[in-house]
This record gives C-alpha cells, sequence and structure tokens, in this order.
C-alpha cells in the first residue's frame, strides 16, 4: 500500500498551506491546479513536480488533519477504557474521545479556527471518496473501535439502530463544522457566539440525547408496580367515615367482606342485605382503594 509523505519543505508547503485554504473555502471539488498555484506563487507544473498530481496535493492535505484526529482518538478511547477497568465506558466519554481530538488541534494549523474547523468538516465529508486508502483504513479501525464501546454502554440497543445511530451523529458533526458559521446569520443572532468548549458541550448533550433515545426509559407498566424505595411500615388503608364523618355511636366494629366471603342470609323479610360496594379512587397510588 502506498504510503503519503507529508513534506516539509518550503515551496511544497507554500502549496499546500495555499491548497488547505482554498479547499476549506470552496470545497475538494472546485478548486484547480492553477488556483492552487497562484495561491502560492509557482507554476501549473509544480504540483504535479512535488506531488505527482492534484489527487496527490488532496492526499497529503487529508493526511495532515486526518492522522493526528486519528490518533488521539484511539488514545483518549483507550485512556477512558483503562480508567473505567473492563467496565463500559460512559456515553458521554465515548463520544467526546470521538470529536474533542477535533478541537485539541484546532490551534496547530496555520489556518483560521473558522477555515480550519471547514477544512476538517469537509475531510470528514470525503470519507470513501479521495481519502487516501492507508487514511481510510485507519479510518474504518477507529470506528469499528468506536461502535465496540457504544455497543458496550448500550447493550441493549440492536446493531442496526447503533450503527445509524452513531452514523447520524458522525452527520451532524460534520455539519457543524462545515456549516457551524452560517448559523448566526441563519438564526438572526439567536444563536449567540459560543466558543468552543461552549459548543462542544452543546454537541456533546445532542449526541448522547440521540444515542441513549428510548434506552434507558423504563416500560410504564413497571414503573407503575415499583415499590417506593422507603422501608417505614406502611399505614392501615383508610375507610370513609359514615354520617358526613362524624364519629358514630360506640358499637362493634363490623367486619369487611371479601369477595370470598359467603353472603348473609336473608332477613325476616325476606330481604337481602345489600352488599357493600367498592369503589376505585383516583389518587397517587392507583393500588390505594377506598370502601363505601
Amino acid at each position: 500500500m502506498k504510503r503519503t509523505i507529508v513534506p516539509s519543505t518550503a515551496p511544497k508547503l507554500r502549496l499546500i498551506e495555499a491548497a488547505e485554504k482554498l479547499f476549506a473555502e470552496h470545497g475538494f471539488d472546485v478548486v484547480s491546479v492553477r488556483d492552487i498555484t497562484q495561491a502560492a506563487g509557482g507554476n501549473v507544473a509544480a504540483v504535479n513536480y512535488h506531488f505527482g498530481s492534484r489527487d496527490g496535493l488532496v492526499s497529503v492535505v487529508m493526511t495532515r488533519y486526518l492522522t493526528p484526529v486519528n490518533e488521539e482518538r484511539l488514545a483518549r478511547l483507550l485512556t477512558a477504557e483503562q480508567k473505567w477497568a473492563g467496565k463500559a465506558v460512559p456515553v458521554k466519554e465515548v463520544v467526546d474521545a470521538f470529536v474533542r481530538p477535533i478541537v485539541t488541534h484546532m490551534d496547530k494549523s496555520e489556518l483560521s479556527e473558522s477555515l480550519y474547523l471547514r477544512l476538517v468538516g469537509r475531510i470528514f465529508g470525503s470519507h470513501g471518496n479521495g481519502i487516501p486508502a492507508e487514511i481510510e483504513a485507519r479510518i474504518n479501525v477507529s470506528i469499528d473501535r468506536f461502535t465496540q464501546a457504544l455497543g458496550k454502554a448500550l447493550p441493549t440497543l440492536g446493531e442496526a439502530d447503533l450503527v445509524w445511530r452513531l452514523h447520524f451523529v458522525v452527520g451532524a458533526m460534520i455539519h457543524m463544522l462545515t456549516h457551524g458559521e452560517a448559523l448566526q446569520r441563519l438564526s438572526r443572532g439567536a444563536s449567540g457566539s459560543p466558543g468552543r468548549e461552549a459548543t462542544l458541550e452543546r454537541f456533546l448533550s445532542f449526541a448522547v440525547a440521540g444515542l441513549q433515545d428510548g434506552v434507558m426509559n423504563q416500560p410504564a407498566h413497571q414503573a407503575v408496580a415499583r415499590e417506593p424505595a422507603n422501608d417505614a411500615p406502611k399505614p392501615p388503608l383508610p375507610h370513609a367515615e359514615p354520617d358526613g364523618g362524624h364519629e358514630p355511636p360506640s358499637q362493634a366494629a363490623e367486619p369487611v367482606p371479601s369477595d370470598d366471603a359467603p353472603l348473609p342470609q336473608a332477613d325476616q323479610a325476606g330481604r337481602k342485605p345489600e352488599r357493600k360496594k367498592v369503589r376505585k379512587v383516583e389518587t397517587e397510588s392507583p393500588q390505594v382503594m377506598f370502601e363505601f
């Protein structure tokens, strides 16, 4: 497999840096070799001379950004797995390890923050289309590792759902990187101007909620039947008092008939006594019943 080498000589770096800025502003498909050489102050043959072709230059640009981000992703995930000592790493920590390296490498680029984010977003959005083979292989390894970590953190989630949710998270990340600058204009300022850490926290909250949606919820019938955590003895169920709540003259308490108890015999007049009816009353607990 041919390995992409990032050059360090001045003429090559000028071409690379000019290409990075143009790719960030306009995309990979629009920028021509002439555009790049004019911005770098060279001739059209310089790209072919130094990189073999325009595709060779694109590979170098992608390698400069994808390799360090991908390596830090795997390192952060490994650190989190070691911290949790074989247990499932929380979903938020997994997603943080996937996204944060993009932010940490921002200050290492010669590009402005907005151009850096747009370039990285375009690079990740080009997955399977122009990415060097060795870089794509490393990305696939990274995706497999993060999918396994999320599957361990969300064991009740089916494989298909897990893959789709991770796909949506990556799509949201790419959109945030490439179009984040337009949000303030489109929202007429309602989005505010948060810093990179605040924006990252917003994304993490959104991504984690999407990945966990429906997974943590308990079925309604289980929630109703759940006993309270309080171990204190429960008071006896209250009975309604006759005559508007006033206490009747002293007399023996009348036993409450159960459903299995036989009905009393008819009285001398041949009338059968009414059986007391039980009616459920809406209260905080559906198990509480009052007798009338």
